[in-house]
């Protein structure tokens, strides 16, 4: 890895991208248990995937812009990992 990542995203009631410009990384995707209610990521069918609070998924070699997520606003989402 060659630069650190670490976001806090605040998400909003509409899909909106977790990097505004191209960012390819390996990253922790977490929901802290303190949201009030499921975030969801746009899935490749778009198709609401929920992620509940407390839950996390690592991913490997994505493309932060190319994710979309959208949730009560307010909720965030926690991004941990690095670029390649």
């Amino acid at each position: 890895m060659n630069n650190t990542i670490m976001r806090l995203v605040t998400v909003t009631g509409t899909y909106a991208p977790l990097a505004a410009a191209s960012m390819l990384g390996s990253v922790n995707v977490s929901c802290p248990p303190g949201n009030s209610g499921d975030v969801y990521i746009r899935g490749d069918l778009d198709e609401d995937v929920p992620i509940e609070p407390g839950e996390w998924h690592d991913l490997q070699r994505v493309n932060l812009a190319e994710l979309y997520v959208k949730g009560t606003p307010g909720d965030v989402v926690k991004i941990i990992g690095g670029t390649w």
